[in-house]
């Protein structure tokens, strides 16, 4: 749903811009202890989604920092990111940070002062607008993965950073809320959870939630011209969370969700 909102200006230059020379660009893994602590917060999440997107928001800005160097002062733009935990998140930290979210359903009561109702595939945005554009699990819910990574890559400016997550379907949790079960089917995996939960799924394959894999996925990023691949790991994983990205099938089960961390070429 494409809706006009404030168009946002590149801060080329702002404070706290990344610097690629001598800066290591693939950040050790992070602990065994962060992981438990997010699998905890996501296992609460039906009761208490506050604290497991705010705790999710705080993971995900470390990890733009840790490739991107600190935000405050650049223009940060949270592409499909519901309630806003992320874009306030980013503002905490300094960031100009804008979020742009094509179901005003997800927006819930109180969205961020600014929240546009935006498509994902034609953001109101002028061309390198964004020192970080930023993706947190939307790619799988979108049934055009490369359009809507074209977009991503516009509305960034040359050096800056891309950051995208998503679930891959293959992984435990690629059925979202009736995984595991839709390995065996999406259609049974569904109804099965309607029976036992009494409501209907949020999620219908083909409508809301694409069957998206790793290896195509990063075939398509790496044949591009307009970026690079700084890194691809599995974002919870405390422990070979590259490595296990490179191993064809596998990667498709184990990683459980891909972060793709892109630059948008000169």
């Amino acid at each position: 749903m494409p809706a006009s909102g404030p168009r946002v200006r590149a801060v080329a230059g702002a404070p706290g811009a990344p610097r690629t020379a001598g800066r290591r660009t693939t950040p050790k893994d992070p602990s065994f202890r962060r992981s438990l602590a997010l699998f905890r917060a996501f296992m609460r999440e039906p009761d208490d989604p506050g604290t497991c997107y705010a705790l999710l928001a705080r993971d995900a800005a470390d990890q733009v920092e840790a490739y991107g160097g600190p935000v405050g002062g650049r223009t940060v733009v949270d592409i499909g990111g519901g309630g806003g935990y992320f874009t306030e998140e980013f503002r905490r930290r300094g960031a100009h940070s804008f979020l742009f979210e094509p179901d005003v359903r997800e927006l819930g009561p109180t969205p961020p002062e600014g929240a546009v109702v935006a498509d994902g595939y034609l953001l109101p945005l002028a061309d390198g607008s964004a020192d970080v554009c930023f993706s947190s699990n939307v790619l799988e819910h979108v049934d055009d993965p490369q359009t809507f990574l074209s977009e991503l890559i516009r509305v960034t400016r040359p050096g800056g950073l891309i950051y995208v997550s998503f679930t891959n379907w293959l992984s435990p949790w690629g059925g979202h809320e009736w995984a595991p079960w839709h390995y065996l089917g999406a259609a049974r995996a569904r109804a099965r959870y309607e029976r036992r939960t009494g409501r209907p799924a949020k999620h219908t394959l083909g409508e809301n939630l694409f069957a998206v894999h790793i290896g195509p996925t990063l075939r398509q990023v790496r044949a591009r011209t307009d970026v690079t691949v700084v890194s691809a790991r599995s974002r919870y994983w405390p422990f070979l969370a590259g490595a296990v990205t490179r191993v064809p099938g596998l990667r498709e089960f184990a990683t459980w969700n891909l972060l793709l961390i892109l630059r948008r070429c000169p």
